[in-house]
């Protein structure tokens, strides 16, 4: 096996997109908390389904680092069915190494339906409870990519800290699920420590902190006080944040001038932080990265599901220099 650029670790999925129009979106007024209302034991309208398959937050980045022209792989866990199988295929395709996939004997490959209304999503999930295994990984990545994994992955979370801890030349870049994000920093804090990149946006910040706090460089800090070396925090269309440990530095990146309103935002954060960390692995600055991350989010966003709009590096760089003269970090 060739040794890998970058290697992703977590659940894989197919999701299929139901677009609807007859549906209203209610957002209560002494919170940020917004909900999407259907009429209830009603029949609703859908206009289209379309299928994507192979994505979730890990193979999203394998295949955009791929996409860049780096050496990609993926971990993960799929059953032993028809979807499992095209989910490959369809890894295969974007140069994906797939080897160290897992095929579970009477299980079923993920499958989740998103609810797309807008150019928002609202993404109906279940993770089936797979028998999570660490593969023997030779030789090793340069760097591995960790993100969301199901609710049973305790222990496989610290199988990786192990294999991480025995592998000091291995970086990684760590983008937490709902379910890392559930099991605390206390129980992954082997991973938080272990971790050179950390990604996650404002919302998710405060919560894996357990604060209210809001002010985004003590986020930063208090983040990086985890373990973590670089940490960024997207903040939505607002921008995003980088702390670099190493220099002692804060950077605000403003984001890329949308080309067109999005289609849906699926993928803007895995593509976002893929492509931070395929920069950091090809020797860009913390500064360098934080233009190259916003322009992918930019583009995928134009197009349904989280890998087609994914742009390649030369792509990627004629964006760059077609980019606003106030697209700069700045120091905060």
């Amino acid at each position: 096996m060739e040794k890998l650029d970058f290697l992703a670790i977590g659940d894989i999925t197919t999701d299929a997109f139901i677009r609807i129009t007859d549906a209203h979106v209610h957002c209560k007024i002494d919170t940020d908390t917004c909900e999407l209302c259907v009429r209830f034991g009603d029949k609703i309208p859908y206009e289209f389904v379309e299928i994507v398959r192979s994505v979730g937050n890990a193979p999203n980045a394998a295949v955009s680092v791929a996409r860049l022209g780096l050496l990609s792989g993926l971990v993960t866990d799929i059953g032993d069915d028809e979807n499992g199988r095209e989910c490959v295929e369809t890894l295969a395709k974007e140069r994906v190494d797939a080897r160290l996939v897992t095929v579970h004997k009477d299980a079923r490959t993920n499958y989740h339906y998103v609810l797309w209304f807008g150019a928002e999503r609202t993404i109906l999930v279940k993770h089936e409870k797979y028998d999570y295994k660490l593969p023997a990984i030779e030789p090793a990545p340069k760097w591995v990519y960790l993100s969301s994994l199901g609710s049973n992955s305790e222990a496989y979370h610290a199988e990786l800290a192990s294999y991480l801890e025995q592998s000091p030349e291995v970086k990684l870049a760590f983008q937490p699920g709902t379910f890392q994000m559930q099991l605390g920093k206390d129980k992954l804090k082997r991973l938080y420590a272990r971790s050179s990149l950390f990604f996650c946006n404002r919302e998710e910040a405060r919560r894996i902190l357990g604060t209210e706090e809001n002010d985004i460089t003590k986020l930063l800090e208090l983040l990086h006080e985890l373990g973590p070396t670089i940490v960024c925090i997207t903040d939505g269309p607002k921008g995003a944040y980088a702390y670099d440990a190493d220099a002692g530095e804060c950077w605000f990146q403003p984001m890329y001038p949308d080309p067109k309103p999005p289609v849906s935002r699926t993928g803007a954060g895995d593509a976002f932080a893929s492509t931070f960390t395929a920069a950091r692995i090809l020797g860009k600055t913390v500064k360098e990265a934080l233009r190259w991350a916003p322009v992918n989010s930019a583009y995928v966003v134009q197009q349904i599901g989280a890998q087609k709009g994914l742009l390649t590096r030369e792509q990627l760089e004629e964006y760059l220099k077609k980019a606003p003269s106030d697209y700069e970090p700045q120091k905060i």
